[in-house]
């Protein structure tokens, strides 16, 4: 009878544990009431106004809107933005997390990278657009060392702050950090024991990285790349910022839409932002599916 009171729903014993649990709970209430109120509700208000003519009746038309000619182009251009971020920033961003984690540069560098890195991926917007804009303007303090001091103009050269490249160049500055940040855990779950195992067997260096490493770390890269791929494809405050609307990219257009005084069509607007959602809710997805297959391997 003893054990069967210890163990009953009843016992003293375990409402305390359960009291416990369910305090534990309120210190997640700020982040699910933030989540929920800056996250889940816009996204279904996008999302339901997108199927929606202005009277709130159900409709296609908007989506249908998506295929003109100048919305297509918007979101090419910001496709190939967000590719070419993503794939500079990923092959930069896994040169420098290898050499500090695989390579024989010093201890010592690894911790203030990261730290870097951890404020440099966050760092966006305004402040990314302005600080470029006085470094590599045409007014800028890089640009106008290089003129007064080799003789070279970046802009007679071609160069361009406010074009695809000078945006792509601009978002390699979140993009580079947040790849080392990601990738680095990834590098240090590379066992020793499978390098070493190589060598014995009389693979080289190159054979070791194209054989074992990548095939280990190829879901993590690749889920990486989607990963920069979405968080350049919805960035808007640093685009504007930088390049106004002479570079028509979807965050832009789809602001003139829902604030513009004179393209304005706020269902449209909602449409493209549902374009958005899909894109980058597809490339997340990938991403949570990859990182998974290769933590598999790398615990």
């Amino acid at each position: 009878m003893s054990v069967i009171s210890e163990n009953s729903p009843a016992s003293p014993a375990t409402t305390p544990e359960r009291k416990r649990l369910s305090l534990d709970w309120l210190g997640v209430m700020p982040f699910m009431i933030f989540a929920v109120m800056f996250l889940v509700l816009p996204t279904i208000y996008l999302v339901a106004g997108a199927f929606q003519d202005p009277q709130g009746n159900l409709t296609l038309v908007n989506l249908a809107n998506l295929f003109q000619p100048q919305i297509i182009d918007a979101y090419w251009i910001s496709i190939k933005i967000s590719l070419a971020s993503a794939l500079l920033g990923a092959v930069i961003g896994f040169s420098i997390a290898a050499a500090v984690v695989l390579g024989g540069l010093p201890s010592w560098i690894r911790s203030p990278l990261m730290t870097f890195s951890g404020v440099a991926s966050n760092f966006a917007g305004v402040p990314l657009a302005y600080a470029f804009l006085f470094t590599l303007g045409r007014t800028g303090l890089v640009t106008y060392l290089l003129v007064n001091i080799f003789g070279f103009n970046l802009y007679a050269h071609g160069f361009n702050l406010l074009s695809f490249w000078g945006l792509t160049l601009t978002y390699l500055y979140f993009q580079i950090p947040l790849m080392v940040l990601i990738i680095t855990p990834a590098l240090d779950g590379l066992k020793k024991e499978w390098k070493e195992a190589s060598l014995i067997l009389g693979a080289t260096g190159p054979q070791y990285w194209r054989m074992v490493a990548f095939p280990i770390l190829w879901p993590a890269l690749l889920g990486t790349i989607l990963l920069l791929f979405a968080n350049s494809f919805g960035a808007i405050a640093t685009a504007y910022a930088l390049t106004g609307s002479s570079l028509s990219i979807v965050p832009i257009v789809l602001y003139a839409q829902i604030r513009g005084d004179v393209l304005q069509d706020p269902q449209l607007g909602y449409a493209l932002a549902f374009g958005m959602i899909v894109i980058t809710g597809v490339s997340n997805g990938i991403y949570i599916w990859m990182r998974a297959r290769s933590e598999r391997w790398l615990k």
